[in-house]
């Protein structure tokens, strides 16, 4: 056993395989603070013309104060694929919240109010979302009302739908598929 494990280290070492890690991981091309990603050089090439439409299912709440991982996934989604050659406008998504994750698009009024004097750190991926990446935020219309959440608490370009059940079901018909990540 000894034996076989120095013997697979030893082929490692011979062969100069490389270790990815943390450190592989950078920002780029589109968001520049947010969606870090790292290049696979040998993952299967995107055809140039291929169009992406995904919709971000999101109903966990950030920490208060902290930026959103499930938010930031989506500028990971867009910037992974700008980096694999994909023309950015090709990269379509779509965010859904609801439960607690409604409070991470409301106003910083509203979210200071809710969060003991916090701040929402995801204001800015929020406004670089829709801004550089086109991305649409849906909330769920039935968790702003149970949440006292109105229009106004929304952070500029987030929606109100009617539910998350009908934003997904109009986003289906509409050619997004619904990421499970």
């Amino acid at each position: 056993m000894i034996r076989t494990i120095a013997a697979l280290a030893a082929a490692a070492l011979l062969t100069g395989a490389a270790h990815a890690g943390p450190d592989d991981f950078s920002y780029g091309p589109v968001f520049d603070s947010y969606g870090r990603v790292a290049d696979i050089p040998d993952a299967e090439a995107l055809p140039a013309d291929t169009v992406l439409r995904v919709a971000f299912d999101i109903a966990e709440g950030a920490d208060p104060g902290e930026v959103s991982r499930r938010i930031d996934s989506a500028a990971r989604f867009i910037n992974m694929h700008a980096r694999a050659g994909l023309e950015p406008m090709n990269v379509e998504v779509a965010i859904v919240l609801h439960g607690r994750a409604a409070w991470d698009v409301t106003t910083a009024d509203w979210y200071a109010t809710h969060q003991d004097g916090a701040e929402n750190a995801n204001a800015e991926l929020v406004a670089q979302l829709i801004d550089l990446g086109g991305v649409r935020f849906f909330v769920c219309g039935q968790t702003a009302a149970y949440y006292d959440i109105t229009g106004d608490d929304l952070l500029p370009g987030v929606q109100m739908s009617l539910s998350a059940m009908t934003a997904h079901a109009l986003l289906q018909q509409d050619g997004y598929t619904l990421n499970p990540f």
